[in-house]
């Protein structure tokens, strides 16, 4: 029985494979574009209590962040095979940027980018 060239090729049948460079640097960005993110949600939040007045205001508060969850929950998701897409669609939102991305195969990156550029035309 002969072994397969790239023995982790099987573990992301649906996907690219991913070097373990290219891993450190998909998760730093990803992180990094989490964090952001987070941020604004944080000073969205902040600026919202503080003018909480009536308890629909809470309650508007309490939406904003069970959508804001919902959707950072939906949007980061850090499984290799959607990962192109992921970086994709926060290459699209200015969320990261291509330097941050700097060290994945052109490949990958042109994925990316073409994602990115799909989502922009559906947009329009």
């Amino acid at each position: 029985m002969s072994r397969p060239s790239n023995p982790e090729a099987n573990l992301y049948p649906s996907g690219p494979f991913w070097s373990r460079s290219e891993k450190s640097i998909a998760r730093t960005a990803f992180d990094a574009a989490l964090g952001r993110e987070l941020h604004e949600v944080i000073q969205r939040t902040q600026r919202m209590a503080s003018q909480i007045q009536r308890s629909s205001d809470l309650w508007d508060l309490e939406h904003y962040l069970t959508q804001r969850r919902k959707e950072i929950d939906r949007k980061y998701e850090y499984h290799y095979s959607q990962l192109i897409d992921v970086l994709g669609r926060l290459l699209y939102e200015n969320r990261l940027s291509e330097d941050e991305l700097r060290g994945l195969r052109e490949d990958k990156m042109e994925s990316i980018r073409s994602f990115a550029r799909f989502l922009k035309n559906s947009a329009a």
